[in-house]
């Protein structure tokens, strides 16, 4: 208590004011309405911090379920088929940030099965050095990748590939090919499109609804002779950070030899990547308009308490206060309620940010709905990832724009005339 005493007297009479006498019904409306000022503030704050937790959690789900898919950085060659990709796989491994490397062959085709027919890119792969690139291996529901052996055609479906199909470990699929392939042995014949028989030996679930959905996987050599090419479509990398693998594509373009491109997994799905920056732009924009409407109530808030304690400013002046003192008990009490809805803002978009794997399946619950289709949404569940610097930005906006709310009334306030104030007290 001695510490607050020890303020300058603009903070304690702001601090007063701040707490707004209860006795006239003038009074108590201010209260309320600064009462309204701090709540929307904290709504706003805590709405913002939700949000943007939200994407970022959607952002980063969504991410780590294709890159357990989809590897840092392919390498294809520009005739199609890569026959000497050992030698690119050696090559490509001299790069201190590449930890491992495969071949791979990608076949574009429909499944048939009892009728249905299904899209499909059937991915071959050498199941030992595929580990070492995917999570396929550890994402097996049924069966084993090492089933996938040279010239026994079996494949590994996705799960929600499998159920679309109504198939099981086990039973026989067909696949739809085009008519041409490349390499030699396509040949010149054929003007319909060829269907090649394989087992289901596999189900794997990534849980990301597209590649459950479309991807299925096959013996390296069986896809190679399946698409009638010449070799591996070329070889994909794992990085030791993946965030690197713009920079190592580029020290791997300037180092390997012959016709090869690459392609990073942001190149990927870039598409989708920009439109998750752009909507974190501007639900930012979007939710910081709320903090700035509860924020701007401040000027009604204190234009109304500059009204009601003219008097006491006159007093005050008469006393031998300067008008700067008066802007500043007037700055003091909007960004004491700045700083109060701010801090009750970020408490409570904290605590919600950090519960929400707890709070929405308890909503979902209670009101019998599900807030994500796998159909449209790729995830079922929503993730948060709070990040204390979105954190700390949205409680610094919330005080900046409380504080520019204070400039006008507290400037107004600075001009009031002490001896028309008090001419009718």
């Amino acid at each position: 208590m001695s510490i607050i005493y020890k303020l300058p007297y603009e903070w304690l009479v702001g601090l007063r004011y701040t707490r707004a006498g209860k006795r006239s019904g003038r009074n108590r409306f201010i209260s309320f309405i600064s009462m309204i000022s701090v709540a929307g503030i904290a709504l706003g704050a805590a709405a913002l911090i939700v949000v943007l937790s939200v994407m970022n959690g959607f952002q980063k789900e969504v991410t780590d379920r294709m890159l357990s898919v989809l590897a840092h950085i392919e390498i294809y060659d520009v005739r199609g088929a890569m026959p000497d990709w050992r030698a690119v796989e050696r090559d490509a491994a001299r790069n201190r940030a590449v930890v491992a490397a495969a071949p791979f062959a990608d076949v574009q085709g429909m499944l048939l099965r009892d009728g249905v027919m299904k899209p499909v890119l059937l991915r071959g792969i050498l199941p030992a050095q595929e580990a070492g690139v995917s999570e396929v291996a550890r994402q097996m529901r049924r069966g084993r990748l090492d089933q996938l052996t040279p010239g026994s055609m079996h494949i590994v479906l996705g799960s929600a590939l499998a159920k679309s199909l109504d198939v099981g470990v086990g039973e026989r699929v067909t696949m739809l090919l085009g008519s041409v392939g490349g390499g030699a042995g396509a040949g010149g014949s054929g003007a319909g499109p060829r269907t090649q028989t394989f087992t289901v030996v596999g189900l794997f679930e990534a849980g990301h609804y597209e590649f459950d959905s479309t991807l299925a996987f096959a013996n390296l050599d069986d896809a190679v002779a399946a698409a009638r090419a010449d070799g591996p479509a070329g070889v994909r990398l794992r990085l030791r950070d993946m965030h690197a693998a713009p920079q190592v594509a580029a020290e791997l373009r300037a180092a390997l030899s012959g016709d090869v491109v690459m392609r990073d997994w942001s190149q990927v799905n870039a598409i989708w990547f920009a439109a998750v920056q752009s909507q974190k732009r501007m639900m930012f924009i979007i939710l910081a308009m709320i903090i700035a409407v509860a924020a701007f109530n401040l000027v009604s808030t204190l234009v109304m308490t500059v009204k009601d304690k003219q008097s006491d400013i006159a007093i005050l002046r008469t006393l031998g206060a300067s008008p700067r003192s008066i802007m500043k008990i007037f700055i003091v009490q909007g960004t004491l309620v700045g700083l109060l809805g701010s801090a009750l803002g970020v408490l409570l978009g904290v605590t919600v940010a950090l519960n929400v794997d707890v709070i929405v399946p308890a909503i979902e619950r209670v009101l019998g709905v599900q807030f994500l289709s796998k159909e449209i949404y790729l995830i079922s569940e929503i993730p948060s990832e709070l990040r204390w610097p979105d954190v700390a930005s949205i409680g610094a906006l919330a005080v900046v724009l409380a504080f520019l709310s204070t400039l006008y009334p507290s400037w107004a306030a600075a001009r009031v005339k002490p001896a028309q104030a008090l001419r009718y007290e």
